[in-house]
């Protein structure tokens, strides 16, 4: 199935996971808006290599820990193109640290990015595509959401959330079709992993069946097929190498 004529709003789609989400529906056929936090230069690299692909692709700056930013951002996609029929939330913040010795302010910037980020961008795009009887939502969740790990009990909270958020709302759009997926990736190979301590790498690569982490083309091309997939709503789709098997 071909994405041509659709238009897909990435979150956090300048670099890792998104902008290999960005280029995989590129690749399809889809116009790309990508969105970033503070980096524009990597936002627009993203887009370029887009273009690159023979799709149009603009870069947002939104930071989605915001509802209001959410609302404008939504906004500013429908305005420069017209329609909306693809969201991914994949902008995503980890604050690693024992449950015991978490400060408040962090627990709050986690789950203000990854959870209320998802919420408000899926109940602005949503009202877009209701009006259009069709629309593809697919949401980052994590196999840390799905098992827990210990310390990142705020991270895993947040990716939890997303889980009840991605079934309820499938329940409430799918008559309008419009579905609404999760993407739950175990260890994949990012900035953000690279940042971990190569014991606990060592650690989490021990667990997984597969031996080996996860490429983020990998999650980009499980997130493709749920866009393309039109009876497939309110589920959970781990991309993890046997993880949370």
């Amino acid at each position: 199935m071909s994405m041509e004529g659709n238009v897909a709003l990435v979150t956090g789609g300048s670099r890792g996971i998104g902008r290999a989400i960005c280029l995989e529906l590129a690749r399809r056929g889809a116009a790309v808006a990508v969105n970033y936090a503070g980096n524009s230069q990597a936002a627009q690299e993203t887009a370029n290599l887009c273009r690159e692909l023979g799709v149009e692709a603009e870069i947002f700056q939104a930071d989605v820990a915001r509802s209001a930013a959410c609302e404008a951002l939504v906004q500013a996609v429908k305005d420069r193109f017209g329609r909306l029929d693809i969201l991914v939330n994949n902008a995503g913040i980890s604050k690693d640290g024992l449950l015991m010795t978490a400060k408040a302010e962090e627990v709050e910037q986690v789950l203000d990015t990854n959870l209320k980020g998802a919420y408000f961008c899926t109940k602005a795009a949503s009202r877009i595509m209701l009006r259009q009887r069709y629309g593809r939502i697919v949401s980052l969740s994590s196999v840390v959401g799905l098992r827990g790990n210990p310390g990142q009990t705020a991270y895993a909270a947040s990716k939890a959330g997303i889980l009840g958020l991605t079934k309820a709302a499938a329940k409430e759009l799918a008559s309008r079709n419009i579905t609404v997926n999760a993407v739950a990736p175990g260890l994949i190979e990012t900035d953000m992993t690279a940042a971990l301590p190569e014991k606990a790498w060592e650690a989490m690569r021990s667990t997984i069946p597969a031996g080996r982490p996860g490429a983020p083309e990998e999650v980009a091309q499980a997130v493709a097929f749920l866009v393309e997939s039109a009876y497939i709503t309110g589920q959970v789709l781990c991309v993890d190498g046997g993880m949370a098997v």
